[in-house]
């Protein structure tokens, strides 16, 4: 055990009270009045609820920190980090059994600890686990050969060694790693580094694509644990994801649904899908990523047709790889809500990308990829320090076999409390089985 890494002991959170470790269980028309411009339309509306203005800035801020705090790192280092799934993961761009992630681990000379993940999903990340592997080592051995320096400046030079959407995964590892450190270093908790907002999120569950009888079973499962948001994966056959929408809402007819299509969809299929849902009485409160990343056309009709016909907002995911796609999509409004992910973007671009979301008036999702509670913990805190996002989709270590993470946030079944006194509180034995 790192002892610079929690002041709480290294003690799993309980698995009988819905953790995220171990074995646990999983984890009408409205009618528009005048219309307004497109501009104003796509820009003006407010998935519930509607983001709350950024909390006042603390003194120990992160952007504070990047000007006077000097990172001195003597070890770091990357490994495979691989947890087999309760359960295929499957979704209209792939299938995964197991996760496939790479470990981050800094150490300060003051002997403050911290530790990231690098989730790898190649559908949506450019890297697989040996090409993050070795991009996150190389940029291990810079940091550990590198005099002290201010963060801002070593976060420079981590973003120049793992530039763009080709490396943001890694670059997400490593600036986990080393925001969490620092964290640990000044004894404060992320969500109070990252602006203090709250001390916790609640978020959905998603079920993956299943048939209609799996899909009504792990409703079940998770309305006994109080998941009250369902995200649900389609866009590999219409018909089927129809069915499955049935079967769910037969045994938990007052959950909320989040459709993510995964780039699945055609623009007429996904119009057609909403049509269809509006006749069996059901609204989603989001469709994600209904159509291919690039058809920019595609999701724009969309979006138009979702919010002007159904009142539901639509949430580019895939097609948000960089802050320029972030601005293609506000300036052009495309979509409604702008999904955060970690290991798309890196810490820094998921940072500059909710500046400009927030400047604009654009609702925020925060999401993942498959992860363990190492990369979930420090996007949770990020969400709860921040208090900006509408939705949050941070469940996928509920859908794991084994948690290998020790310490680190609790959960309650959708709520994750961050009680840690230090950084995200989570770390890893480097003799655990998957780290090997």
């Amino acid at each position: 055990m790192d002892s610079a890494i929690s002041s709480s002991s290294p003690v799993r959170p309980s698995q009988s009270q819905g953790s995220a470790g171990g074995s646990s269980p999983r984890a009408q028309v409205l009618p528009v009045g005048r219309q307004q411009s497109a501009a104003t339309r796509l820009r003006a509306i407010s998935p519930s609820p509607s983001p709350p203005p950024p909390p006042p800035v603390e003194t120990f801020g992160f952007d504070a920190l990047k000007e006077t705090f000097s990172v001195d790192v003597v070890a770091a280092e990357a490994r495979p980090l691989n947890v087999p799934l309760a359960a295929p993961f499957t979704i209209a761009s792939s299938r995964l059994e197991a996760v496939s992630n790479v470990a981050v681990r800094v150490e300060l000379r003051s002997g403050a600890v911290g530790w990231g993940e690098a989730p790898v999903l190649p559908s949506v990340t450019a890297e697989d686990q040996p090409g993050a592997l070795a991009a996150a080592t190389r940029a291990c051995a810079a940091l550990a050969g590198a005099p002290a320096a201010p963060l801002g400046a070593v976060l420079q030079d981590v973003a120049s060694a793992l530039p763009g959407h080709a490396f943001a995964s890694a670059r997400a590892g490593v600036e986990m790693a080393l925001i969490d450190a620092i964290a640990n270093s000044i004894r404060i908790p992320l969500w109070r580094l990252f602006g203090g907002a709250s001390d916790n999120v609640t978020t959905d569950i998603t079920i993956p694509i299943v048939t209609p009888n799996e899909a009504a079973q792990l409703a079940a499962k998770y309305r006994g644990q109080g998941f009250q948001t369902l995200k649900l994966k389609v866009g590999k056959n219409l018909n089927s994801d129809i069915e499955v929408l049935k079967a769910i809402r037969l045994v938990h007819p007052d959950c909320s649904f989040i459709l993510d299509a995964n780039e699945g969809y055609t623009a007429i299929q996904a119009i057609e899908v909403l049509d269809r849902l509006n006749e069996m009485g059901v609204t989603p409160v989001l469709f994600e990523q209904p159509v291919h990343r690039d058809d920019w056309e595609g999701l724009h009709d969309v979006s138009t047709v979702a919010m002007e016909k159904y009142r539901v907002a639509v949430a580019a995911d895939e097609s948000c790889r960089s802050l320029l796609d972030a601005q293609k999509i506000i300036h052009g409004n495309l979509a409604h809500v702008i999904n955060i992910k970690l290991a798309k973007l890196g810490i820094l671009g998921a940072l500059e990308i909710i500046d400009a979301a927030r400047k604009a008036r654009i609702a925020l999702m925060i999401g993942g990829m498959v992860e363990t509670r190492i990369a979930m913990g420090f996007a949770g805190h990020l969400a709860a320090g921040l208090g900006c996002f509408s939705f949050v989709d941070l469940d996928t270590p509920l859908l794991l076999s084994e948690d290998p993470v020790f310490g680190g946030y609790e959960a309650f079944g959708p709520l994750y409390k961050f009680t840690n006194a230090r950084g995200h509180g989570g770390f890893l034995h480097l003799d655990n089985n998957g780290l090997k």
